[in-house]
């Protein structure tokens, strides 16, 4: 197995290396600054300097990659069509080289609440309808997927354990970022995963499962 992660340095991607370089998962980096990601990255990790938007060289990008990680989002700007790039355009161009290079599993990080047009994210140029697109996009692509939908994304730590549900039934709850990346890596060893999406936050009320039993719990 081999990885590739868009949007390697950014908040929730950089965790997502971590994760797998913990795992001792060789990784590719797919990133838009190499000084950058060398200041960010465990130094184990293969640097590649690209962009989403620009599909023509997706595919070299991936090398031998047999998994894809997509953490890549939008950042909040004045440009009204940076949802639409990163978050549609971008996710679509890695899934289309993902099925050119027959990628084996293809983990996507998404957002709750991606079903309600009239959430208050949506105020940032429809960033929750580009992504639900992308999400789209990716189920009708005959890849084996699994969609991650987080809640509000903190950087600091807890134990709370992970509460996973189906798409559309969880809309408030927030957890650490570490704990996304260690859904998004496990997903790859849980075939209770594939093809599904998954919404997750963590509460201090619920009871400890394992990861199989959080995946197996959802249809």
């Amino acid at each position: 197995m081999k990885a590739f992660v868009a949007g390697a340095t950014g908040e929730t991607g950089r965790r997502i290396v971590r994760e797998l370089v913990n795992r001792q998962i060789p990784v590719r980096a797919l990133v838009r600054n190499l000084d950058t990601a060398k200041e960010i990255l465990p130094p184990e990790v293969e640097i590649v300097v690209g962009d989403l938007l620009q599909i023509q060289g997706l595919g070299d990008a991936m090398g031998d990659s047999t998994v894809v990680f997509c953490a890549a989002g939008a950042r909040p700007t004045f440009d009204p069509s940076g949802p639409y790039r990163v978050d549609f355009e971008g996710t679509k161009n890695l899934v289309n080289a993902a099925k050119a290079k027959n990628i084996q599993h293809f983990v996507l990080v998404s957002s709750l609440c991606v079903s309600r047009l009239f959430h208050p994210l949506n105020l940032f140029w429809l960033i929750l309808v580009w992504k639900q697109q992308a999400e789209a996009y990716l189920r009708k692509s005959g890849l084996n997927y699994t969609i991650v939908r987080p809640g509000g994304l903190r950087n600091n730590e807890d134990d709370f354990p992970i509460v996973m549900s189906g798409a559309d039934t969880l809309f408030e709850g927030s957890l650490p970022r570490t704990k996304v990346a260690q859904v998004c890596v496990e997903a790859l060893f849980q075939p209770a995963s594939i093809n599904k999406t998954v919404e997750i936050v963590a509460r201090s009320e619920a009871p400890a499962r394992s990861f199989a039993e959080l995946f197996a719990s959802v249809s």
